[in-house]
């Protein structure tokens, strides 16, 4: 009998008319997949793709700015409920769906498409994972962290749905390699876990450097990954242990 097919997380990433459905709508669909080597390690695997989508709707010109899809070019294209399911969905082998920000394309990307897949956040893992980055973005951890194996040309242009899932899989990949899925999609169900304050006097700083008066008034911050920052920070002090961001290695389940 031929080994059975390797398991897979498939990484998405979507250009769309904007950011709210269903006033907005999905243009271009793209992914590749990781998957779980023989030797235990995951690796990235197959070629990937992407498919164009018709959104239905004209795209706003502040949005083609971004990514620089035409109306032409996706006017006889497909709609989205036709394209997403066999991308979505490529059972059985599929273990989860990920994406940078994964909260933009899960609302795209609905339950009833991905049959109640899983996700991982791949920036909120970083945060994690890699909290001395100078930032969290696809491309500056791409160039911050220059993953083995990624080619240059195959990861460009930035903002198309094929190159941005491309550069997303080879941190994912080495996500995975750290840290084990059920910990991934563990840490992209909570809000981000920020290692520095995002603004206000105290911006730049490592959440343990700052004031207790300051901490206090994040707790109460519009920003969910502040609040949640704030709380973890607030937690730790009112525990009597470590203060601040703790490691990677205490982090880990």
């Amino acid at each position: 009998m031929p080994p059975p097919p390797p398991q897979i997380v498939r990484v998405i990433d979507l250009e769309t008319t904007g950011n709210a459905p269903p006033a907005h709508g999905v243009l271009e669909i793209g992914w590749q997949d990781v998957a779980l080597g023989s030797d235990g390690r995951w690796e990235i695997q197959g070629e990937g793709g992407a498919r164009w989508v018709n959104p239905g709707r004209a795209i706003p010109p502040v949005t083609q700015a971004v990514h620089h899809i035409l109306d032409e070019e996706v006017a006889d294209a497909p709609f989205w409920h036709d394209v997403a399911r066999p991308v979505l969905d490529p059972w059985p082998r599929r273990v989860a769906l990920a994406a940078h920000r994964a909260d933009f394309e899960q609302q795209f990307c609905t339950p009833a498409l991905t049959r109640g897949a899983d996700w991982i956040c791949t920036w909120k893992c970083a945060l994690r994972l890699w909290p001395d980055s100078p930032a969290f973005s696809n491309q500056v951890l791409r160039y911050w962290r220059k993953p083995h194996g990624l080619e240059h040309e195959r990861g460009l242009p930035a903002h198309r749905a094929f190159p941005d899932a491309y550069v997303t899989a080879f941190h994912l990949r080495d996500m995975l390699n750290e840290a084990s899925v059920a910990q991934l999609i563990e840490w992209s169900r909570t809000p981000g876990l920020l290692p520095r304050v995002r603004y206000g006097p105290d911006r730049g700083k490592d959440w343990r450097e700052i004031a207790h008066e300051s901490l206090m008034g994040f707790l109460t911050d519009r920003d969910p990954d502040v609040r949640f920052t704030a709380q973890a920070e607030f937690d730790r002090r009112s525990g009597g242990g470590s203060v601040g961001r703790a490691t990677a290695q205490e982090l880990l389940l």
